[in-house]
């Protein structure tokens, strides 16, 4: 080394307590030392990044020499109990106690060692002796010889005895043994009586129990039952709470709503065919004696394969046949019954005849003879009882014609869904209200959309012919209005069931409507307000659809059209003045709760009161259309006659005089343009209740009060008038204004001159601030935490250099090894090719 090379830091002077950082030594020793640690330590990882055949010895204090042997197996068994016992095991036995069954072991018994039973034959089941095995699977030689070594013995020998007397021998020895032991076991249970009878007498001694005979001499008084134990037993014997039963879905109900209809419709045609239950119910064929029903035949055949269709089984056809067969039944059970009868005897015959003779009996065949007999006198008998069953059968017609009858009127319990809308006028023509909901209410359940595929459009196409049956009804001259209210119960259900085409089918018919209304006042400039049906088609909206909705796609298309009608439909006659207030209360059925203030609706009131007054009261005001404040049209609603005025009471006005008012007195046209007037008091009062809350409420209703005030008649006006106009009018005046109107100030406000001074802390550079300890050592600590996570980024920065520099030279690396077996691999068919040629140069000399 050179020694110009060696870097030596040296510390001017020694202080006491700092640690000195003075490295002496050749340059690079650390960064040597770094790489060193690298290399044991990143690179070893990174070779073994993609290994796992890693072997780690975990076996406690396998290296610790401060333990002994004894203590490490100690602790290894505890450690092994320790990882076995868990949740898993929570219901495992322990196997240190030894669980017992009557006495015995259960480990033994799992070992299904036979036990010894006390009524078995012998005392070792199962065991054979020496002598048994050897006399039988020995093949007699081991007795022989045994027999001979014990002879031997003896000092005086005898003959040896065969094969047949041992055998004799042995089986009379084991009788000996098994008689032995049946007294043994009977002296046994002799003793276990006398033991038991001892026992029984000893009990009763110790127990104190007197006997029975005793015990009805002493009549000892139970002890009353606690008032505690009393409503403890109530309790027991009160009852459980029962589990109810499912509730069915939907498609269950329809499926059994339809299943008995059509049971009923099918009884409906037995009483119209005039049959009854008892007549088709078939007689039991007489059956002889000896008939084994060999010629049974089954007329057809009612299994039915199981199908189904969109995941669902398939019943349709199922239900089809049952119809079919239904209807098949009551025409042909008659006919049938009559065949069956002479077919079963005939067979009967037949039978009982075949059997006489295969039987060779001797009695002449006389079972034979009386059937033949039996015959001839049945057919005589029918003879003579002809006429008497033609009288029997006019009787039960006679008597069946009322049922009949009754049948025929009866309304059917099953109805197809009508494909066109004539089809669906004629299926309700001449049918009372009742009758017509019934048809309605049969045609929905018999056709439910879960019974078939198609029905769900069948039942879209219903809802719009009965929206077009209700607005024909109430196109006629009398409006069946009673009829059209409960019409409404169906629709209800049915726009419940398919919303998106009940709301496409009302749609439809605001559209037509609201471009009629476009078309006459491009054509004429004005337009009349429309016709009954279409009035009655906005008030169904407010029934069907929800009217609280800032956006409705059926009801915000109605809510226009209404402010179209009330704004641009002219006045003209006393009907429409009726139609605008209808459309009025419409309104107010609409906004009564989200209480959305329609302007129309206060300029349609204001000029409902200025038609009401005379011409030269209407002055000082001004009147929005379709209103004006001058022309011939001016007092529809006035009434000058003094008569007509005292003779007038309250009453509501019915929407079916619009289409009979020509036809009225002028005595009822002046009582209906005073409940006119009355109704729009009615309604400024509801009007100011629902408004009350809105900011600009008096400068809204101003105008109304003002007129109310200053031009309306009132002492012209009957008793019960004057009261509906100082009831709206109290209700106008008594408002007082809850809200102020926000106002934005002219000028902001300017702040106020603050004098106290702004003191700002100047520090010296490069010294530290003074404070406490804490915040001296807070900031020690941080000034610590940024210079060790500057050095770990340092640190993870070279170890990832380091890492990148082992990759790159592992590439180069393969790259090399990779270039030089190109390099042979091309100078091998380069010499192969030079070979070649010269091989070839060779061939072309020769």
């Amino acid at each position: 080394s050179n020694p110009f090379e060696v870097k030596v830091n040296r510390q001017k002077f020694d202080i006491l307590g700092r640690k000195t950082k003075n490295d002496v030594g050749l340059p690079g020793v650390s960064r040597s030392k770094a790489i060193k640690k690298r290399n044991q330590t990143l690179l070893k990882e990174y070779k073994e990044r993609e290994k796992s055949n890693v072997f780690k010895d975990k076996r406690f204090g396998e290296y610790n020499t401060k333990i002994t042997p004894e203590e490490k197996m100690i602790r290894r068994f505890a450690l092994e109990r320790q990882q076995n016992y868990g949740k898993k095991n929570i219901y495992n036995l322990n196997e240190d106690e030894e669980l017992t069954h009557y006495g015995q072991s259960l480990a033994e018994i799992e070992k299904l060692n036979d036990i010894v039973d006390s009524d078995s034959d012998t005392e070792e089941k199962g065991t054979l002796s020496a002598e048994l095995t050897a006399a039988h699977f020995g093949g007699g030689g081991g007795l022989l010889r045994k027999k001979v070594s014990s002879e031997q013995q003896d000092e005086e020998p005898e003959k040896p005895k065969s094969r047949k007397e041992l055998i004799e021998e042995m089986i009379a020895k084991s009788k000996q043994e098994k008689q032995e032991r049946q007294t043994r076991r009977e002296s046994a249970l002799e003793l276990t009586e006398k033991l038991d009878k001892d026992w029984k007498e000893i009990q009763t001694l110790m127990a104190r129990k007197t006997p029975k005979s005793e015990r009805k001499d002493k009549e000892v008084e139970k002890p009353k039952p606690d008032e505690y134990d009393m409503i403890v037993r109530e309790l027991g014997f009160e009852m459980k709470a029962k589990p109810s039963e499912r509730l069915k879905t939907e498609e269950e109900l329809a499926k059994e709503e339809q299943a008995r209809l059509q049971k009923l419709e099918a009884d409906r045609l037995r009483r119209m065919r005039g049959t009854d239950e008892e007549t088709n119910k078939k007689r039991p064929s007489h059956m002889s004696a000896d008939d084994l029903a060999d010629g049974f035949i089954l007329d057809k055949d009612d299994r039915h394969l199981l199908s189904y269709k969109d995941g669902k089984i398939n019943i349709e056809n199922e239900e089809e046949k049952g119809e079919e067969e239904e209807e098949e039944e009551g025409e042909e059970e008659e006919e049938e019954e009559g065949e069956e009868d002479n077919e079963n005897e005939e067979e009967s015959q037949e039978e009982s005849a075949s059997e006489d003779e295969e039987d060779g009996a001797a009695d002449s065949h006389s079972d034979l003879e009386s059937v033949l007999e039996s015959e001839e006198e049945a057919a005589e008998n029918k003879e003579e009882k002809k006429p008497k069953g033609n009288e029997n059968e006019l009787q039960n017609v006679e008597k069946l014609d009322p049922k009949i009858e009754a049948a025929k009127s009866e309304l059917p319990y099953t109805f197809a869904v009508p494909e066109s809308y004539e089809t669906f006028k004629s299926l309700l023509a001449g049918r009372t209200t009742e009758q017509q909901l019934i048809i309605l209410e049969r045609i929905q359940k018999c056709n439910h959309p879960s019974l078939a595929v198609g029905n769900k459009a069948k039942l879209e196409k219903l809802f719009g012919f009965l929206l077009e049956y209700i607005g024909e009804l109430a196109t006629l001259d009398l409006p069946e209005l009673r009829t059209i209210d409960k019409l409404v119960l169906p629709l209800y259900n049915l726009c419940q069931m398919f919303p998106e085409a009940a709301s496409d089918s009302i749609k439809f018919i605001l559209r037509d409507a609201a471009h009629d209304l476009e078309e006459v006042i491009e054509v004429k400039g004005r337009a009349a307000f429309p016709g009954l049906d279409t009035l009655i088609y906005l008030k169904i909206v407010s029934l069907l659809f929800p009217t609280s909705d800032f956006w409705h796609p059926v009801v915000t298309p109605a809510f226009m059209y209404m402010s179209q009608l009330l704004t641009k439909c002219r006045i003209t006659t006393l009907q429409d003045v009726i139609k605008g207030l209808f459309i009025c209360c419409l309104f107010l059925e609409y906004v009564s709760l989200s209480r959305r203030f329609v302007p129309e609706l206060i300029n349609f009131l204001l000029g409902v009161l200025h038609i009401s007054l005379p011409k030269n009261q209407a002055q000082g005001y001004t009147v929005v259309h379709p209103f004006t404040p001058v022309g011939k049209n001016l007092e529809l609603l006035l009434v000058c006659d003094k008569e007509d005025l005292k003779s007038w009471e309250k009453q509501n006005v019915p929407l079916s005089i619009v289409t009979r008012l020509k036809e009225t007195s002028r005595t009822e046209i002046n009582h209906t343009r005073l409940s006119c007037l009355a109704l729009c008091f009615d309604l400024i009062k509801k009007c100011a209740a629902l408004y009350e809350s809105l900011p600009s409420f008096h400068e809204i209703m101003h105008p109304v009060r003002i007129l109310l005030i200053q031009h309306v008649p009132v002492n012209d006006y009957p008793e019960k008038m004057q009261e509906w106009y100082h009831s709206a009018l109290k209700e106008l005046e008594n408002k007082v204004k809850h809200y102020t109107p926000l106002i934005c100030e002219k000028k902001k406000p300017v702040p106020l001159k603050q004098y106290t001074p702004k003191i700002v802390k100047v520090l010296e550079f490069g010294r530290k601030q003074a404070g406490s300890k804490k915040e001296q050592e807070r900031k020690q600590l941080i000034q610590r935490h940024k210079r060790e996570l500057k050095g770990a980024i340092r640190e993870i920065r070279k170890d990832n250099q380091y890492l990148a520099r082992m990759q790159l030279s592992e590439i180069m690396e393969r790259d090399a090894d990779r270039k030089r077996k190109v390099k042979e691999l091309l100078g091998s068919l380069a010499t192969q090719e030079g070979e070649w040629k010269a091989m070839k140069r060779k061939k072309w000399k020769n």
